[in-house]
């Protein structure tokens, strides 16, 4: 698994304002384990896992209303020295299922 500073990494592009719901359908649909998430201007502003999107499923807080932008705004942040602190860091590992 790598991470990259590039804004042009290859992987699905969705706004940030689709569901989970729709997101996770995405997913499996592409058979990837991250999507690009995409401002209104179509510009990269980060990445989502499936993994962070299936711990978030299930939470008690959970609805099937919640955005992706809803999940970027709880995540914990992590400190300045570690490697994920980058908010531009992409998971560009394009694990294939199947």
């Amino acid at each position: 698994m790598s991470a990259v500073d590039d804004m042009t990494a290859d992987g699905p592009r969705v706004s940030d304002d689709m569901t989970v719901e729709v997101a996770l359908s995405v997913m499996a649909g592409a058979r990837v384990e991250y999507l690009l998430l995409c401002d209104g201007d179509d510009q990269c502003t980060g990445s989502i896992t499936l993994a962070e999107l299936d711990v978030h499923r299930g939470s008690s807080t959970y609805t099937d209303q919640i955005r992706l932008r809803d999940v970027l705004a709880d995540r914990v942040p992590r400190s300045a020295g570690s490697p994920s602190a980058r908010p531009f860091s992409f998971l560009v590992r394009a694990s294939r299922r199947g």
